[in-house]
């Protein structure tokens, strides 16, 4: 049986981006076939919209190219969240804007699969998952336990923010479902955007938190929420405000840098999430007896949280799943679906994910070259017949190197196939990476990954059993050993470790080790391969595109090693500027206070805070892009000075459009 699981919104590509969709993000699409989960990948990495709302069409295509399938052989499509509770919000969107056509969630399904592949699936194929059971099922069937505690927080999934269960065999049993109203994941996100950031910057958050001191704030939030019998909690997330405006406290603003106040306001948040947490497991593993602990939905991502569970030694094994947000539970919809003629629950029964690398590759090595090609004008490379051990001597040598091999990881970590790699010993590595390449805050920590061989030596591993090879964790750098590994242990001497063995990453164990052999240190610094405007790259244009709009000093794609040639101003006149379908070019006429007229040029992403405003001159030649023409040809026809080349490709730096070399022409004959 062949199962397509899907989440995320309804949107089509060209569709402006509407923030009412936002219930709907993290779009994603897998198949299972036979209860096995054979590909997974996320909408983001293939349209390059962080966090997308639309529908995972591409996603969906590259499920299907990467296991030879077309869609008249899936049995049945499988999405996240009940069908009511999808309805009704689009119910709402419907009474809102009377211009949209009244279309509900099944019709819609139908509607965009028709549309990307000209199929008509059948209409009783559709079903429909519990979104925390989605959760649910994904983190139990991965964790590969018989029997465990299963438990999911995040911000709303229906009308529950958090359930517990009772995993056992392939199924699992309700024990008990806290409200929206009592939300962790949503009260996290009022206290996120009290600093200046808002949906989908939390972990941002979890960074800051141990600058701060706890205590400092600990009234306060002790009068936002209290421990109740039984596991329960009251909660009062909207008071936040008036509570700290008595004390006080200033709110941030984006942009602004953080205050003392502002660090202790985030310690004094996770300190107040880990204590809630805690008393929710607390109540559950006495009352069930259960010591095998799984932990999904949004709130699992929360790697800090994660630690302080693993270390109260309440379980004797943990498994988070590495996919615990909104992208994931499209997994867990598709193994919750059992033949049409059975009276049984799923065939699916739990095994240990080995491997979250289960998205598409780039490729063969033909393939490869043949893109690398056509980048020519920019990039050299070579054909490394030990590419790994190249490498590890390039990062003894300190380099910074962006990593490519094989599937692409499903989730939000770096877990070594995707990534940036560093030596983790030079403090002035963290510094270097997150200003020149990363572009992000100077107090975010990076994580490290260390072999299975060495983990010990190097971290206070709990007893507890854990699935630590997908950095779910923040566990304590030996104290002897943070000197050591300046570059990835944060300020509360922690680090969100990642431990590489040669069964889950076979190549990726190699270099780590290499790089012990020539250093000493078993350890990388391991990080997404993006920047801050960007989800990580996937393909190999994407790779070559943020390798070339930051500091990277090296490039390994599979067993190439990739450099850049010479810089030169007109390089990019041969290349072709392809604008996203949700972006727009608008210009607008105004009047100053003295009566003078005044023109803004603006580019915008689809969203009313994604616009960018930019020179006329860019404006012209962005109004002539058409993905055909060679910016060369563009540039003539409306002129192009050193400073607009410059803001080009600070444009292109910010992923506000694009860029790719035009194909290289097929001579006759030679095909």
């Amino acid at each position: 049986m062949l199962v397509l699981g899907l989440n995320g919104g309804f949107a089509t590509e060209d569709a402006p981006l509407d923030r009412r969709d936002q219930n709907l993000h993290d779009a994603s699409a897998c198949l299972v076939q036979d209860g096995v989960l054979r590909v997974v990948v996320e909408e983001e990495r293939l349209n390059r919209l962080k966090k997308t709302t639309k529908f995972p069409v591409n996603a969906i295509r590259h499920c299907l190219s990467e296991a030879g399938a077309e869609l008249s052989d899936v049995d049945a499509v499988a999405f996240t969240f009940d069908e009511h509770f999808v309805d009704s919000f689009l119910n709402a969107r419907h009474i809102e804007d009377p211009t949209l056509p009244v279309r509900y969630s099944r019709e819609l399904i139908r509607e965009r699969l028709r549309e990307a592949f000209g199929t008509d699936v059948p209409e009783g194929s559709i079903t429909y998952s519990a979104h925390h059971r989605a959760h649910g099922l994904s983190a139990f069937v991965h964790s590969g336990l018989d029997e465990a505690l299963v438990v999911v927080m995040d911000g709303v999934g229906g009308l529950d923010s958090t359930t517990v269960y009772h995993g056992s065999g392939a199924d699992l049993n309700t024990l008990s479902s806290y409200p929206a109203a009592k939300s962790l994941g949503l009260f996290y996100l009022a206290c996120t955007k009290m600093l200046g950031y808002g949906f989908g910057d939390e972990f941002k958050v979890m960074g800051l938190a141990p600058y701060g001191d706890p205590s400092v704030y600990r009234q306060a939030f002790g009068r936002l929420h209290g421990l109740g019998a039984g596991g329960d909690y009251e909660l009062r997330a909207h008071a936040a405000p008036q509570v700290f405006l008595a004390e006080g406290f200033r709110p941030r603003r984006r942009g602004e840098g953080f205050t003392q106040q502002h660090k202790d306001f985030a310690a004094g948040l996770q300190h107040t999430l880990q204590r809630i947490v805690l008393h929710i497991l607390a109540h559950w593993r006495t009352t069930t007896g259960l010591r095998q602990l799984c932990l999904s939905g949004g709130v699992a991502h929360n790697c800090s949280m994660n630690g302080a569970v693993l270390r109260s030694g309440l379980f004797d094994h943990i498994f988070v799943d590495p996919a615990s947000h909104d992208a994931g539970a499209a997994v867990g919809a598709a193994y919750g679906v059992h033949h049409p003629n059975s009276t049984t629950p799923p065939t699916t029964t739990p095994r240990t994910l080995q491997t979250a690398s289960l998205g598409p590759s780039c490729g063969t090595d033909h393939d490869i070259e043949t893109t690398l090609n056509t980048w020519s004008s920019v990039v050299d490379y070579e054909h490394c017949e030990n590419i790994v051990d190249r490498t590890a001597q390039l990062l003894a040598d300190g380099a910074v190197i962006g990593w490519v091999h094989g599937r692409s990881e499903f989730g939000p970590r770096a877990l070594g196939n995707r990534s940036i790699i560093a030596d983790p010993r030079p403090a002035k590595n963290r510094d270097r990476i997150n200003a020149m390449i990363k572009k992000r805050e100077g107090y975010r920590p990076f994580a490290p990954v260390v072999t299975a061989e060495a983990a010990d030596t190097y971290f206070e591993i709990p007893p507890t059993t854990a699935n630590l090879t997908f950095m779910s964790f923040a566990l304590t750098v030996r104290n002897e050993r943070r000197h050591e590994l300046g570059a990835v242990t944060h300020i509360d001497g922690t680090a969100r470790v990642q431990v590489v063995d040669h069964h889950s990453n076979q190549r990726f164990h190699q270099l780590v080790q290499r790089f012990g052999d020539l250093t000493g240190t078993p350890v990388l610094l391991n990080t997404s391969f993006n920047n801050n405007a960007e989800p990580i790259v996937q393909t190999v244009h994407d790779a070559l595109t943020t390798f070339l709009t930051t500091e990277l000093d090296h490039l390994v794609i599979e067993n190439h090693l990739i450099q850049r040639r010479p810089p030169n101003p007109a390089t990019l006149d041969t290349f072709l500027l392809q604008l996203p379908p949700t972006t727009r070019l608008t210009k607008s006429i105004g009047m100053t206070s003295a009566g003078e007229r005044t023109v803004r040029h603006e580019l915008n992403l689809g969203s009313p805070t994604s616009s960018h405003e930019v020179s006329p001159q860019l404006f012209a030649l962005l109004e002539r892009a058409d993905g055909r023409t060679p910016i060369g040809e563009l540039a003539a026809a409306c002129g192009m000075s050193d400073e607009t080349r410059a803001e080009l490709f600070g444009m292109w730096q910010r992923r506000y459009f694009t860029l790719r070399p035009a194909p290289i022409p097929v001579r006759e004959g030679s095909r």
